[in-house]
């Protein structure tokens, strides 16, 4: 992974946002030596938030089922039905 200094951004933010659309590789920004931000492609993001939502959504209903709050298919027919009415 590439990192840049914050003013290197500064200074040449044009160059680093080229080199990141062809390279399609996350660069870590350092502020005064440490990390501060990672600079990733729009498409690269989006993906990431959408498995992110999608994990968040598995973990949920392991809870669910782990804590007993299940339904029976005929019951979870139910709902359903309602929501698409």
């Amino acid at each position: 992974m590439r990192t840049e200094l914050v003013t290197s951004l500064k200074r040449q933010a044009t160059s680093i946002l080229a080199d990141l659309h062809d390279n399609k590789e996350p660069i870590l920004i350092t502020e005064h030596g440490r990390p501060s931000a990672y600079l990733v492609d729009v498409q690269d993001f989006e993906h990431m938030a959408a498995r992110m939502a999608l994990l968040e959504g598995i973990a949920k209903g392991q809870a669910d089922f782990a804590s007993g709050n299940i339904s029976t298919q005929s019951e979870a027919k139910q709902r359903i039905n309602k929501w698409l009415k």
